[in-house]
């Protein structure tokens, strides 16, 4: 009878499963905010941050940044005026997968998360009048992934500052 609770215990504990619990964690603080030399006013940019196999695309729509100071925080709702990708890639991945004007077939895009909630937040400062900064940040972004998990530490608040010119 011992044994035959031993081994009915033992295969409770073999059976039992984590559910494949992960906790994702999305950090990109300390990565530089790159672009492909184009930011205008007038279009829609592309901004991303690139950590080894990993980058998280910010996407923000005709219009969004603006030569000119702004008293508030200018905000864009995500995912229906902005957008922000997070990407997990199969190699680390350059600035040129982003850029060039024929994508590159490697590599390849492992994993991709949509952000399904949150806003941008612009602040636009200038000291010439000629050049404007656009601080951008994140503010309640929720990513969830294809598995109903919900990314739990999400450390971008920060997304970076970009600039733009008044064409002369």
């Amino acid at each position: 009878m011992k044994k035959l609770l031993f081994f009915g215990f033992l295969s409770l504990l073999v059976s039992c499963d984590d559910g494949d619990l992960q906790i994702e964690i999305i950090d990109f603080d300390s990565v530089a905010i790159q672009d492909c030399g184009d930011i205008d006013v007038g279009k829609i940019n592309v901004l991303f941050k690139i950590n080894e196999d990993e980058a998280l695309i910010l996407t923000l729509p005709n219009g969004l940044l603006k030569n000119e100071i702004s008293e508030t925080d200018i905000s864009s709702i995500v995912p229906s005026a902005s957008k922000i990708s997070y990407r997990i890639f199969s190699d680390k991945v350059t600035a040129n997968y982003f850029c060039d004007e024929v994508p590159l077939t490697t590599p390849t895009v492992v994993e991709e998360i949509e952000a399904e909630g949150g806003s941008i937040l612009i602040t636009t400062t200038t000291t010439d009048s000629i050049t404007f900064t656009h601080e951008i940040r994140l503010s309640e972004i929720s990513f969830i992934t294809s598995s109903d998990t919900r990314i739990t530490n999400l450390s971008i608040n920060n997304f970076g500052s970009v600039s733009t010119k008044i064409d002369e």
